[in-house]
């Protein structure tokens, strides 16, 4: 539900919404794969199908003639679990193939200075050897086992399971059946502006998400992200204000405090009442800002733990860095849907069990099966983004860009980095308090051992939200919504012209951008790669779903929600 309040609006060079011929043939991710849902027929029970209905030709000859007669009880039931079977992988076989593009740094740069390297080794400022980079693309192309174990590494620090990226999935479309765009190139002013809004993340770390725009640091912020050339995160009437400073751009993320009531509100687990108060790392502690320490991340050495502090409500990018740094995967989601299942929030109108005066949904349209599916669509989802990650884009880091940036600015090297990062004020701030120009990263090993695009936690916060946005009435409002303290130690009633309008679609959307991006103020991950992030784990969701549609006994014409960019669907 938009703020009726203000105009909000992307720039003109933001990630446009994508439309169903532009998900057909530029991202890939068909908003077709879910309509084939709209409307099919339940297979158990409400409709029988006929012992002589024809199967798919792919599969024709798989069943001997003389047992399509199939008989009672459970003869019947293996028949109709079979074709269920394979109506969905047939549905699935005739999703398009999409072209897989890459950015073309990696052949554009033979230096491979575009592209993710981490845990190869390196030399003394900081480029892989392109032996070691070769024999990773030598493993990529082959796909074998054995062709990963000959990756020379230059530390300890083992790759992030790249063979993941080539595992199948039995629910929902594979991952060689989805994409998204390239990334930006290493060389434009989207990545240069992506950059920039990552060093200010940086300095703003200690800043309460309360007071943006109101003290030097992140009123310095806006200021340089108005005035880059190519800027891509929300805005109103055209302009980054305290409001969308470092905020997401889907429904809802504009509406309320930064953080959404998802990890703020009391939860239990069981019987285990939850604050969600959470482990903070020491303020003003940030790690890789000297060179010699840099150059060892990017060959995989190990470093030491991080320096916690205390408990906190989540009240500012440290904080939120931290909670990244260590939450398993969905976490958020899954915090999330215990609230609502307790909470008194209705279920989707689609829900059969909403009609039905005699029976509730448990396994099926009830609680055992969201948190079922929860799993089951970020975990769909983590091998579509890993087969991204690894066999179409392995995009460098910005860790791994700062390094260029440094050795730029020192004319150790020259490399070819859009004007606006190299001139950016906050680099020159980060020089001043570090005395190099190298991103302040939050955490004290850098990254994780994989590729930067699409970001993993964006694509599995991304699925497990579009389960609950189909699972749940989106529309509902959250009453009494709270906001940290500047402390953190406490909660406050949120007061804000918008109190009402804050909904339950609204804030799964802005969960998902605050962990998204919360990413980024680690500095582990751009712009770019949350917000297809994102959307490719939407996509894994909605299949799956499109999937599970053929298992239901019920009266079930599907479940209506919004997407991330503001259309509605019906799986």
């Amino acid at each position: 539900m938009a703020n009726k309040s203000k105009s909000v609006q992307m720039s003109s060079a933001s990630p446009s919404p994508l439309s169903r011929r532009t998900f057909l043939g530029r991202v890939g991710v068909s908003t077709a794969v879910a309509a084939t849902a709209v409307g099919m027929p339940s297979l158990l029970g409400n409709k029988v199908l006929a012992s002589q209905e024809a199967l798919s030709p792919d599969f024709a000859g798989i069943i001997p003639e003389g047992e399509l007669s199939g008989g009672e009880g459970g003869e019947r039931r293996r028949e109709r679990a079979f074709r269920t079977r394979i109506r969905a992988a047939t549905e699935e076989f005739h999703v398009p193939i999409p072209r897989q593009v890459n950015n073309g740094d990696e052949a554009r740069y033979p230096n491979r200075i575009g592209n993710y390297s981490k845990g190869l080794p390196h030399d003394g400022i900081g480029e892989v050897d392109p032996g070691a980079y070769d024999a990773l693309l030598a493993a990529i192309a082959s796909g074998d086992p054995d062709d990963f174990e000959r990756i020379p590494l230059g530390g300890t620090a083992k790759l992030a399971n790249p063979q993941s990226g080539l595992a199948f999935e039995l629910e929902g479309t594979d991952s060689g059946q989805l994409t998204i765009p390239p990334a930006p190139r290493l060389d434009s002013a989207e990545r240069a502006g992506e950059m920039v809004e990552d060093y200010w993340m940086a300095l703003a770390r200690e800043i309460p998400f309360s007071q943006y725009g109101s003290e030097p640091v992140t009123a310095a912020a806006i200021a340089e992200l108005n005035a880059l050339s190519d800027f891509r995160g929300p805005k109103v009437d055209g302009r980054v204000t305290p409001g969308t400073l470092f905020r997401g751009s889907m429904p809802g993320d504009l509406i309320g405090p930064y953080i959404s009531q998802f990890l703020l509100l009391s939860v239990k687990f069981g019987g285990l009442a939850i604050a969600q108060k959470y482990e903070t790392y020491r303020a003003g502690v940030d790690y890789l800002v000297d060179f010699g320490l840099w150059r060892d991340c990017q060959n995989g050495r190990p470093f030491g733990s991080v320096d916690i502090s205390g408990t906190s409500y989540v009240k500012n990018g440290r904080d939120l860095g931290s909670y990244d740094h260590v939450d398993f995967a969905a976490q958020a989601n899954v915090t999330a849907a215990f609230w609502l299942l307790q909470n008194g929030a209705p279920t989707n109108p689609g829900n059969p069990y909403r009609r039905s005066t005699n029976q509730n949904g448990a396994i099926t349209f009830g609680n055992q099966h969201i948190l079922s599916l929860l799993s089951e669509v970020w975990i769909a989802g983590l091998k579509a983004a890993f087969h991204q990650k690894w066999f179409v884009h392995r995009t460098l880091r910005p860790e791994a860009y700062g390094g260029l940036v440094h050795n730029t600015l020192t004319h150790t090297a020259e490399y070819p980095l859009h004007g606006d990062v190299l001139n950016s004020q906050a680099v020159s701030e980060i020089f001043s308090r570090r005395g190099t120009y190298l991103l302040p990263h939050g955490d004290p090993e850098g990254c994780p051992q994989h590729p930067a695009y699409p970001a993993a936690h964006a694509v599995t916060a991304g699925a497990a939200v579009t389960a609950l946005k189909a699972f749940f009435d989106e529309s509902f409002v959250i009453r009494n919504p709270v906001v940290p303290s500047d402390d953190g130690q406490s909660l406050m009633p949120y007061t804000g012209e918008d109190v009402d309008q804050i909904t339950v679609g609204g804030e799964l959307n802005k969960v998902a951008n605050n962990i998204a991006l919360g990413r980024d103020i680690e500095g582990v991950h751009w712009r770019s790669d949350g917000f297809y992030g994102l959307k490719l784990g939407e996509a894994v969701a909605i299949s799956v779903m499109r999937d599970q549609h053929h298992l239901f006994n019920e009266h079930f014409s599907g479940l209506t929600f919004t997407k991330f960019d503001g259309s509605t669907i019906t799986v």
